[in-house]
């Protein structure tokens, strides 16, 4: 995946938070999932994908303890580091391609906003769907392109899910929890429909 690593390094290299599309102040739907299953402060939590993310930020803030930021992108990561100061070393932070991730443990929760959806083949979708299995101890909150959503994003193909293709996704170990669909507005002004479910580790029922 070494053209995909090249592909988000220079994206993250030239451009602004302002511009790209997936960019939040506040992260609020991806919180509100978070809080609705009133984990305590101490729980694993790992954001894939997450970037330069402001998730990490608000975990912090809210005084999450064991908070997780994965992404291909070490030059993401280095934005987070930097806007998050001293804080960051309250963070781990790992550089890797999630379908190569390798974890030496389990996490309470596996959050991905907007990584899912760009995994259009099957050779990464299936070590995605192997990694998520054995990483997650309890929860999942995927938020992916709806069928309304964009088929592309930042020059990259991406799939559209509906909420029930995206259970027939998970179904090997997860259980759909809840799905909404919102309009993610762009800093550009645009809109971009997403999928937002959670999922309940079938081993934790």
């Amino acid at each position: 995946m070494k053209e995909n690593k090249a592909h988000w390094e220079k994206i993250y290299q030239t451009k602004k938070p302002a511009e790209v599309s997936w960019t939040q102040a506040v992260p609020q739907t991806s919180l509100d999932f978070i809080h609705s299953f009133n984990l305590p402060k101490t729980a694993g939590i790992i954001d894939i994908g997450g970037g330069d993310s402001a998730l990490a930020d608000h975990l912090l803030a809210e005084g999450f303890t064991d908070v997780t930021v994965l992404d291909i992108s070490a030059s993401a990561l280095e934005k987070a580091k930097t806007r998050l100061g001293s804080k960051s070393k309250f963070v781990t932070w790992i550089v890797s391609d999630v379908t190569d991730f390798k974890p030496t443990r389990q996490y309470d929760l596996w959050h991905d906003r907007a990584t899912f959806h760009f995994l259009t083949a099957e050779n990464q979708l299936a070590p995605y769907l192997a990694i998520a299995g054995k990483a997650i101890a309890r929860y999942m909150v995927i938020g992916t392109f709806s069928e309304n959503g964009p088929d592309k994003c930042s020059g990259l193909p991406v799939k559209q899910y509906s909420e029930l293709q995206l259970q027939k996704q998970l179904k090997r170990d997860f259980t759909k929890m809840r799905c909404i669909n919102e309009d993610h507005k762009t800093p550009f002004g645009t809109k971009q429909n997403f999928l937002f479910c959670s999922f309940k580790k079938k081993s934790d029922q």
